[in-house]
């Protein structure tokens, strides 16, 4: 049974599955919901709390089902509402709680909302998407740009306006100054608790509402950070009015008050807002009445060093007083950080371990992305074999996201375990080599690490739920102690390549916990001796 406390979040693990590439279940190359169904099993003897189910909503797929054209059912290419109640029902008598993706800032230009308001300027729904005339030298209304290149607007020849596109063109912008496109959203989100959902994870959350005004972005300061790669010049502006507006707020507030109607159910929004990050989750989380936690894009960098984790986690503490982060290394739109943070040389199981040591350590609710269990690496993926609109648009400066997205692999055999036909992205050779059944097999693999990690946090409310507190220590240390009651822990990480020791506190017990740390740890009553990339947890006495 599925955990009844209203604040099952707050240190929760939450697994996310990419229904596409998870599992193939009737052999058309694609992943489906059924597929997913009958990987519950492995995704519940990991011991997380929830899962997180990508979009598999009816859709076009030209953003790969983030492009949605009926939220109210599912795209036959992963199977029927029956199929997904299925899932929702099996994850449900295994434990773990169900969080679906909401699309709400934008559709498809196929949703019969668009049709409509693009037939005339007097329709009922003419005012649903965000429209606007041209400049009277018939360029855009503004200088908003997409994040998938060029500018953020359409010239469409039957209304003879342009429309906003945050992403690509063939995804309008709702207009959510319109109270009516407010309310049917959230009957949107109660048709989906009522069948059941434990909550939502809401998709570009600060890009609900547009400036009124669309007044122009001003370039942005070139040493301020960027949602995305410098190839693209979307990180050229600083995104003042295109989204993150104040409006959103009292939108937010609207999504409390409905989830706060089904006990239990929780809204995790994802927020890309540059360096304004920290404060745009604060915002949104802070008080108690908007949503209960938030995921951002500040570890999703190629830095693996103590000073990245610290600054990280001292921003969002300062920003979030009252506030909730849910962490994570990877998800389906970065490269998998087994290969992000490695150095030439760096085996990217040791990473992998290390980087969940870390992560399990952090306050805030944690978030895994399918196969990191298994520490693959990113894959190469032939310009022929892209399917992601990004990746081919930015090629080759920015190769994209599928190679973060390709089939989970359950075998070493042919297409990993994962279809019987040929996949939708090629499964590489090195990923079968870290199937799940390979890593079963072996005790000291990956996989097996993960469970005892995922157990050790499950079983320490210091982790779940405690104070976190930094300590001084040298550039190739990150050291921090987790308090709740009487549990107290230190955690300690040597980011080196080369063994080193560290003063143990007077109040810490020599003896570290040997089930989660690394292996190789020497003490004696006044140091710790710690292996390259190596990490401990140890007791206060």
């Amino acid at each position: 049974m599925t955990s009844t406390d209203p604040d099952w979040w707050r240190g929760a693990v939450i697994y996310q599955v990419y229904p596409r590439s998870f599992q193939d279940s009737d052999g058309d190359g694609i992943g489906d919901l059924r597929g997913v169904t009958a990987r519950l099993d492995h995704i519940a003897s990991l011991g997380v709390d929830a899962i997180w189910v990508s979009p598999f909503f009816k859709s076009p797929m030209a953003d790969m089902g983030y492009d949605v054209s009926d939220y109210r059912d599912v795209d036959p290419m992963f199977g029927t509402i029956a199929d997904f109640d299925a899932l929702l029902a099996g994850a449900h008598a295994r434990g773990m709680k169900v969080i679906i993706d909401q699309v709400l800032s934008h559709s498809s230009d196929q949703h019969a909302w668009f049709r409509e308001s693009r037939r005339d300027r007097t329709n009922p729904k003419a005012d649903w998407y965000v429209w606007a005339d041209p400049k009277p030298d018939g360029t855009a209304p503004n200088n908003w740009l997409s994040i998938f290149g060029g500018p953020a607007w359409e010239w469409d020849g039957t209304r003879m306006q342009y429309y906003m596109h945050s992403f690509l063109a063939s995804q309008p912008d709702f207009n959510f100054h319109n109270p009516e496109v407010c309310d049917a959203l959230l009957d949107i989100m109660r048709f989906w608790l009522d069948r059941g959902v434990d909550g939502f994870r809401l998709d570009a959350c600060n890009h609900y509402f547009h400036d009124a005004a669309l007044r122009d972005n001003p370039p942005a300061p070139r040493a301020a950070g960027h949602d995305v790669p410098d190839t693209n010049p979307y990180g050229f502006q600083e995104h003042l009015y295109d989204k993150t507006q104040p409006e959103n707020l009292p939108f937010l507030q609207r999504i409390r008050a409905l989830l706060d109607e089904y006990p239990g159910s929780v809204a995790v929004g994802e927020v890309g807002d540059g360096d304004r990050s920290p404060a745009t989750v604060g915002l949104y989380t802070g008080g108690g009445d908007k949503l209960h936690f938030c995921y951002t894009f500040d570890l999703f960098g190629s830095d693996f060093a103590p000073a990245m984790f610290r600054t990280t986690v001292e921003k969002f503490d300062e920003a979030t007083r009252d506030g909730w982060v849910c962490w994570a290394l990877s998800n389906h739109d970065v490269p998998r950080h087994a290969t992000r943070f490695a150095r030439k040389g760096d085996d990217p199981a040791r990473i992998a371990r290390m980087a969940l040591a870390i992560l399990i350590a952090l306050r805030g609710a944690i978030c895994l992305y399918q196969g990191e269990e298994l520490a693959l690496p990113e894959a190469e993926i032939a310009f022929e074999d892209l399917r992601d609109p990004y990746g081919i648009r930015f090629w080759p400066a920015f190769k994209g996201r599928d190679g973060c997205r390709t089939p989970m692999p359950w075998t070493d055999g042919e297409h990993g375990g994962f279809s019987t036909a040929t996949p939708w992205l090629p499964v590489p050779p090195e990923h079968r080599a870290r199937a799940v059944e390979v890593q079963e097999a072996d005790r000291r693999s990956v996989l097996h690490f993960y469970r005892e990690a995922l157990a050790f946090r499950r079983n320490s409310r210091a982790l779940q739920s405690g104070d976190l507190d930094f300590i001084e220590t040298d550039e190739d240390f990150l050291a921090f102690t987790r308090r709740h009651g009487r549990e107290q822990l230190l955690c300690l990480y040597n980011f080196s390549r080369e063994p080193r020791d560290w003063p143990l506190p007077a109040d810490f017990v020599t003896a570290f916990v040997e089930r989660c740390s690394a292996p190789g740890i020497t003490t004696n009553r006044k140091t710790i001796r710690m292996p390259a990339l190596g990490w401990a947890f140890l007791r206060r006495l």
